[in-house]
């Protein structure tokens, strides 16, 4: 197994955690409800992740042809649940489908944009877009305990998700 396809691992089991909190909200509404000092709702948070990785990893390095709306990720409201599902869905199968033909040195090579005016290696940015997923990700997970009043958690981010795990002897 490749470098990129362990990274792209996370990348999808973590889109995957992110579907499975989007499905633990009882009320639909929820996942676009805002309280006072959380300035992002769960589906501001999911928009803006799948059109990140869309872009970063689907377009720019998969040539989907895949246009990103950035402003669009943090102003659109009201999506249904199923539509957020499906560009996670999305999100998955272009991450899934690059990182399996990106070689170690494409990974040691320049990423094609630069990023906030500063130019990282393919790996450093697609390490960086896991733990950005991430973040997110641990937001999303609060924001569903503070509306719905629960102390579950879902499992978000298990590690025999990861794509080296295997049973221990």
């Amino acid at each position: 197994m490749t470098t990129a396809e362990l990274i792209g691992g996370v990348l999808v089991r973590d889109l995957h955690g992110l579907r499975r909190e989007l499905e633990a909200y009882d009320d639909e509404a929820d996942i676009w409800r805002l309280t006072p000092a959380i300035p992002n709702s769960a589906g501001t948070l999911t928009l803006h992740l799948a059109g990140n990785l869309r872009h970063f990893v689907g377009a720019l390095l998969g040539g989907t042809g895949y246009l990103r709306h950035r402003d669009a990720e943090f102003a659109t409201r009201d999506v249904p649940r199923v539509e957020l599902l499906r560009e996670i869905d999305l999100a998955c199968a272009e991450i899934g489908a690059v990182t399996a033909r990106l070689t170690e040195p494409e990974l040691a090579q320049t990423f094609p944009q630069s990023v906030s005016g500063h130019q990282v290696s393919t790996a450093d940015m697609l390490i960086h877009l896991a733990t950005h997923l991430t973040f997110h990700l641990g937001q999303v997970d609060y924001h569903r305990r503070l509306l719905g009043g629960s102390t579950r958690s879902i499992g978000a981010v298990p590690p025999s998700e990861l794509r080296s795990a295997t049973p221990a002897a």
